[in-house]
């Protein structure tokens, strides 16, 4: 056990409570151990949060600092984080099972770049003049006016986040609402609850004011309460489209200002003139990552014609170097499922798609792994772009290819689809890659891989049943604000 599953309380109001509902049990999806018992909320604590956030935010500093003051606190964060990176590495590989390289980069060091650019975008946010205006005064006279565009901070925030990238998650999270001035209750997932603690930690440690930050861990009912309570306004949430929707239909009676960053089921365009081992390598390890558990993957792969058989023959050889085990070793590129639930609905998706038809090429079974929730990379071929293997959001390691025939064809394919959260393209012909990007109905293109890993001010966010809002950058920050406008005579 790790000192950060020591605590095993919530955190509400700068202090320490224990659960007051029966604790549960967190496991290690590699090995099935468990790592600790977790406390859970009761409605009572949930509720006890939100009066400490209100309280918070309505009478206390805050939200009324300079926002040079708040980085300043953030940035303490930031650093203490930074202080105790070795145990959340570690706690990272252990709740989410994913591998030690991807633990380190992409669940540590990626959201920790983010929230440095957060601070520094957030500094560059003023108001603004509107422009002066020649008016009709209610005198019969002319009046000279303008305005100031003011961006305040909403209020409260409920932020509601998921198992696969958590620490990820709760860092983007808190330094988008804190930094602009709103207070906060965090409610990580349950499979994956001791990450969020350390911010309770984080929190004493840099003296965050009282009930600025607070943390409950919880089942559904800590949600509902999350997203139906009239003193919270605004409600944070990255998920799955089903309950995104849940979450905005509970929010409605209260008007809450909802923020979703939901599923995904992106396409991967390769077209003739494609790079075909870049372009395998992306294919494979979009669906490769962390078992395939990322909103964003590219796991439907639209393959023109001419080149589909040269992709499929690379990426099975790819496929057979991915070693698939605990991630203590560190040899090892794909991790398991989080959870015995999570691999069954990968089987269940498997088997419909062989029912209806579909090419295995690659995987289609576990692997022989005594313990943990294991699947092996599976790659189908022959699939209709309309099946629902091609069309349903599995969160696992399954990829689809799909042949086309022009460009048309490969961009109403990639269109077709409930979600529209990223999607990529790989061309010799960078124009007509950009030309074609433009037409996809979704919330990010990747043209030949992209621009590295990530850029840290671009917005991130979804089109249709993939969310709403943004993440990053300047306008991910004013997502967090209130627009005020305050006029007055010029003169």
């Amino acid at each position: 056990m790790t000192t950060l599953t020591a605590n095993k309380m919530l955190f509400i109001n700068n202090e320490w409570l224990a659960g007051e509902s029966s604790p549960q049990e967190v496991i290690n999806p590699a090995d099935e151990s468990l790592i600790g018992m977790a406390p859970i909320a009761s409605s009572q604590q949930t509720a006890h949060a939100i009066a400490a956030a209100r309280d918070a935010f309505d009478n206390g500093p805050w939200p009324r600092m300079k926002m040079a003051e708040r980085v300043g606190y953030m940035q303490k964060m930031h650093d203490y984080l930074y202080s105790r990176k070795a145990e959340l590495v570690e706690l990272i590989r252990m709740e989410t099972g994913c591998s030690q390289q991807l633990a380190d980069f992409l669940q540590f060091e990626l959201p920790m770049k983010h929230a440095r650019q957060l601070m520094a975008d957030a500094l560059q946010i003023q108001s603004e003049m509107i422009r002066p205006e020649v008016t009709p005064a209610m005198d019969g006279s002319k009046a000279l006016g303008t305005a100031e565009v003011v961006y305040a901070p909403i209020g409260v925030v409920s932020a509601i986040t998921a198992y696969n990238f958590p620490f990820f998650l709760n860092v983007v999270k808190i330094y988008h609402a804190l930094t602009m001035g709103n207070t906060v209750i965090l409610k990580p997932s349950p499979l994956t609850p001791f990450e969020a603690f350390i911010f309770g930690d984080a929190a004493l440690a840099i003296g965050l004011p009282k009930g600025v930050l607070n943390i409950v861990n919880g089942d559904i009912d800590t949600g509902t309460l999350l997203s139906t309570d009239p003193r919270v306004d605004m409600v944070t949430f990255t998920g799955s489209d089903k309950v995104g929707a849940a979450i905005v239909a509970q929010s409605a009676p209260t008007l809450k200002k909802t923020h979703m960053e939901l599923g995904g089921k992106s396409a991967l365009i390769v077209r003739a003139d494609a790079d075909i081992q870049k372009a395998a390598m992306a294919a494979v390890s979009n669906f490769t990552i962390h078992a395939g558990q990322g909103c964003a993957l590219t796991t439907r792969v639209l393959a023109h014609q001419s080149i589909r058989k040269p992709l499929l023959d690379a990426m099975q050889a790819m496929l057979a170097h991915v070693k698939v085990g605990n991630p203590v070793d560190p040899s090892v590129s794909m991790g398991p499922l989080i959870r015995a639930n999570a691999r069954d609905r990968v089987e269940y998706y498997v088997g419909q798609a062989l029912d209806t038809g579909a090419n295995l090429v690659f995987g289609g079974r576990r692997p022989d792994i005594e313990k943990g929730f294991y699947y092996l990379p599976t790659l189908f071929d022959g699939v209709d772009n309309s099946a629902v293997i091609a069309q349903q959001e599995i969160f696992g390691p399954v990829s689809v290819v799909i042949g086309f025939d022009n460009d048309q064809e490969a961009i109403a394919m990639a269109n077709h689809s409930d979600f529209g959260l990223s999607g990529g393209i790989f061309s010799a012909d960078a124009g007509r890659a950009y030309e074609m990007a433009l037409e996809m109905r979704t919330g990010g293109v990747a043209i030949n891989g992209g621009a590295g890993t990530v850029l840290s001010s671009a917005p991130f966010g979804g089109y249709k049943r993939s969310g709403f809002g943004r993440e990053y950058g300047r306008q991910g920050l004013l997502d967090f604000t209130e627009t005020k406008v305050v006029s007055f005579h010029a003169g």
